[in-house]
């Protein structure tokens, strides 16, 4: 058994908007401007806000979800993220004890706080309020005696005086102010229809953005108090999860690779258009065989040289339906791929892509399917099962996934569907046909490691 005593805190709010990323990306990069090495994650499935994590720290931004991975490999995970670094910090999702709708406690921040034994920073929107904080943060420590809530960050704090009413509120919950930070113009984070706008599309405004994070958080906390409290947490017991380990332990039917056999590429989306991606899964393909290559389906015309494979993860290629459809020489080498019965997966994003048109501007065609942009959200987490065998997993297969998208896809006729979705409702989603595994759901690959394996063997034998 090893154990690891790795400073961390997490980072929560009683509701979204509390300001909670803008505390969160700005203490990471006010340590790391400290020159500590600051390991970074994120509760539950967000893929934005980890690209701005790792613009201020300098290292790959984690996710945590008890949902996706189940609450086994949350601990693993972060020991894995958190590998030589000094202090890390976790980042929750909507508010403390919000999770998974109906499940209790599951892929809450407060249950990752629990299975870190992390304590936790609690950023308050004190805007419109005095003496009643203190009500507010009063029910949130009593609620779970289990999670211990270390330290409240005020935000959005009028004056003085009114700073001066919190503090003195807070005195009888015995719960330290760590920080304060006053009303001011926004950080400058632009949004869209499914939250902020990536790091890879923004680079520049990214980076004065995470700059006026930490330039908030120097200003107004307490950061040798935050740094003692995250030393305060408690030693976590059991081994890192370790990507080789899992991809050799996986299930699978397929040989063994050959000694000396080369290692097939897979060629991974990436760019503007595509940033939605787990680092685990990329790690996963590497520690079966693969030899992983990124390439930008908005500025590169070929696919890289050798390509066997393809993964096309999410993204926003609504937003640059135009750019990829004009990338004519790499939507038929996409197509002809899928035609000659290569693997690949897409998901989200990676979806419409492959349909023959998405808005009206042709797309790789590799799916009779169209695909539009509508005003309605489709959000939550989904519980699944293969339906036949494809290229990522034998029929049967149970993996949990979730759907964030503002699109829907019109299918023709003949391809077989990727997934029955069990729960919230029954339904049928995605498409296999050939080597072609094409959903809605993002997965995390951690939770069903054979899903890698899986692909890499196909890409050597396809």
């Amino acid at each position: 058994m090893v154990t690891s005593s790795v400073p961390r805190l997490v980072v929560a709010a009683p509701s979204s908007g509390s300001g909670k990323t803008t505390v969160a990306t700005g203490l990471m990069a006010a340590l790391a401007a400290r020159g500590l090495a600051v390991s970074p994650h994120k509760v539950g499935p967000d893929y934005i806000d980890p690209g701005y994590h790792a613009l201020a720290t300098g290292r790959v931004g984690r996710n945590l979800d008890a949902y996706l991975c189940g609450p086994e490999l949350v601990a693993p995970l972060f020991l894995h993220g958190a590998r030589g670094c000094d202090i890390a910090v976790v980042e929750g999702v909507m508010g403390l004890y919000d999770g998974a709708a109906g499940q209790g406690e599951l892929a809450s921040t407060a249950q990752v706080a629990k299975l870190l034994r992390a304590p936790v920073v609690l950023v308050v929107d004190a805007s419109s309020q005095s003496r009643s904080v203190a009500a507010l943060v009063h029910g949130f420590v009593s609620w779970d005696p289990e999670v211990r809530i270390g330290g409240v960050i005020l935000n959005k704090v009028a004056s003085d005086r009114h700073e001066a009413l919190l503090r003195e509120a807070l005195e009888s919950v015995g719960v330290p102010v760590l920080g304060s930070l006053r009303r001011a113009a926004p950080v400058e984070t632009p949004s869209r229809h499914l939250g902020l706008v990536p790091v890879a599309e923004r680079r520049a405004g990214a980076v004065a953005a995470v700059a006026a994070m930490a330039a908030q958080v120097m200003d107004g906390c307490d950061l040798e108090g935050l740094v003692a409290l995250a030393r305060g947490a408690g030693t976590l017991s059991g081994a890192a999860w370790d990507a080789a380990e899992a991809a050799a332990s996986a299930t699978q039917d397929d040989p063994a690779r050959s000694a000396g056999e080369p290692a097939p590429v897979v060629a991974v989306a990436g760019g503007a258009a595509f940033t939605f991606s787990y680092a685990e899964h990329s790690e996963l393909l590497a520690a079966a065989g693969a030899d992983v290559v990124t390439f930008d389906p908005l500025r590169d015309g070929q696919l890289p040289p050798g390509t066997s494979g393809l993964v096309v993860g999410g993204g926003f290629p609504e937003v640059y339906a135009a750019e990829l459809s004009a990338n004519e020489g790499l939507r038929k080498e996409v197509a002809a791929l899928a035609e000659s019965g290569a693997p690949v997966a897409a998901e989200c994003a990676g979806l419409l892509y492959l349909c023959r048109e998405l808005d009206g501007q042709p797309m790789c065609g590799v799916l009779d399917a169209t695909a539009r942009m509508t005003g309605r959200l489709t959000l939550g987490y989904r519980d699944a099962v293969a339906v036949g065998d494809s290229v990522l997993a034998r029929a049967g297969t149970r993996m949990r996934g979730h759907e964030f998208h503002r699109t829907v896809v019109e299918p023709g006729a003949g391809a077989a569907p990727a997934w029955g979705v069990l729960a919230p409702e029954k339904r049928v989603e995605g498409f296999v046909e050939r080597g072609v595994h094409a959903s809605y759901l993002h997965t995390h690959w951690a939770s069903s490691p054979g899903v890698a394996r899986r692909f890499v063997e196909r890409c050597r034998t396809s």
